[in-house]
């Protein structure tokens, strides 16, 4: 039995479809009354907003820290690059093969 060319394309829209027959979350439910009941907040220029940023979390030790950090990635990255079988397994397994 030979399906017609449309009928692939027709079922991918279908199974693709099927997502938007499933119930949406109820998130009314989730905002107070008094968020509900408020009036919404007026529009002005942002140049006229009182905007105060948190200091800053660098240090003086930050630095330090980081450079450490880095020192040790390094080692670790080194570390990974080299082989992961030593000489001596290499030339068992190479004579394992040959036999």
């Amino acid at each position: 039995m030979r399906l017609a060319p449309v009928t692939l394309p027709l079922a991918l829209i279908l199974v693709a479809a099927l997502p938007a027959c499933s119930q949406f979350p109820a998130l009314d439910a989730t905002v107070s009354e008094d968020i509900r009941n408020a009036s919404y907040p007026d529009l002005v220029p942002l140049d006229t907003l009182d905007i105060r940023t948190a200091p800053g979390r660098i240090t003086p030790g930050t630095v330090k820290t980081m450079e450490a950090r880095v020192a040790r990635l390094k080692a670790r990255a080194a570390r990974l690059r080299g082989t992961v079988i030593d000489r001596d397994t290499h030339t068992r397994m190479q004579d394992g093969i040959a036999s």
